[in-house]
């Protein structure tokens, strides 16, 4: 029995549900608190293991945590679930918390700085602007397509068609109608300007940063990559070695072994980090179109070309994701430059 006292926090906006468990695992009080009642708790408690499910608000709790010196976890929420006994209510919440505290084998989530969590937001505003521009091109070709007016997929195509259809008169397309697309155009118009002021704004943070310029350097890896790498990686003390930092990214394959026989299968599309592990194998493939056409020019670029001859593209491109999140768990924990490969003689 590990021997320290955990307070278990079921997180909310107002009211939270709070377990202290002694040394022992014996539940000293499961009770519901305000926020202030909060703070004044872990203010004046002694040095404790405060533990909560990795979820809105958590990074803000274990920082304020950290500052009154307690240790903290933050559990990923799936991880928790299983240790729940009885009805889903917060008290019973709070106690599956405490008991998976104590699991050695249950590993916590990262928790982010002001600064990381704040370029970890503005990378969201992103997101959500790009897919505010993917749904507003896909209602616009929806909705013409119902009149019998085909664009291509692209931007541009879009951006070419539309005035020239708002301009035409003779297209059969209501009056009505055609005011509201004129408003939606100007909308689309709108985001597309601001989504690139903001990627601008991000790529000038991330370059500013000696991480995120070290990183940057990685064969296929931007300023978008590379910032989210810096910011699931950290300095890399919260992994053990760069498998660890790859699987918690997802560029691993998932094992089904059993009875001494070893199964290694495709990576998983359920688990890991979707949005940088994407982020990562679209930059892959873009190195290995390039790389088609020219001779490899160091050892890396040699290894590349003979993994597509022997696996194909894809596999070669999840690879190259893998050994880009390993080497960049290297950097960032060494605080090193990227060391470019050998060239060949």
């Amino acid at each position: 029995m590990q021997n320290y006292t955990v307070l278990a926090i079921d997180l909310a906006k107002h009211v939270f549900q709070v377990v202290k468990t002694t040394g022992y695992g014996k539940a000293v009080f499961n009770k519901k608190m305000n926020r202030t009642e909060l703070k004044k708790l872990l203010c004046n408690e002694p040095k404790a293991t405060v533990v909560m499910e990795a979820c809105g608000g958590s990074h803000y709790w274990c920082r304020l945590a950290e500052s009154f010196g307690h240790q903290v976890k933050a559990l990923p929420a799936r991880q928790v679930k299983p240790f729940r006994q009885g009805q889903k209510t917060d008290a019973n919440d709070a106690v599956a918390i405490a008991t998976a505290a104590r699991q050695p084998h249950l590993k916590p989530a990262r928790v982010l700085s002001e600064e990381e969590q704040g370029l970890q937001c503005i990378e969201k505003m992103r997101e959500l602007q790009v897919a505010h521009k993917t749904a507003l091109s896909n209602q616009l070709r929806g909705l013409l397509f119902e009149f019998g007016i085909v664009m291509s997929k692209s931007d541009a195509a879009l951006k070419k068609a539309l005035p020239e259809i708002l301009e035409d008169a003779e297209n059969g397309l209501p009056g009505g109608f055609r005011t509201a697309l004129a408003q939606i155009w100007a909308l689309y118009l709108t985001i597309i300007s601001e989504l690139e002021k903001l990627s601008q704004f991000q790529h000038q943070l991330t370059l500013q940063d000696e991480q995120g310029r070290a990183l940057s350097a990685l064969e296929g890896v931007g300023p978008v990559g590379a910032l989210g790498l810096k910011l699931a990686i950290g300095n890399g003390a919260h992994f053990k070695n760069g498998r660890q930092a790859a699987a918690c990214i997802g560029v691993t394959p998932v094992q089904h072994s059993s009875g001494g026989k070893e199964n290694i299968g495709s990576i998983s599309k359920l688990s890991g980090h979707k949005k940088l592990r994407s982020v990562l194998i679209q930059g892959a493939m873009a190195v290995l179109r390039h790389l088609a056409q020219r001779e490899a020019r160091n050892t890396k670029e040699q290894w590349l070309k003979a993994l597509v001859q022997r696996r194909g593209t894809r596999i070669a491109a999840v690879a190259l994701a893998n050994k880009t999140v390993r080497t960049a768990w290297a950097m960032l924990s060494r605080q090193q430059e990227y060391q470019a490969p050998g060239l060949l003689a």
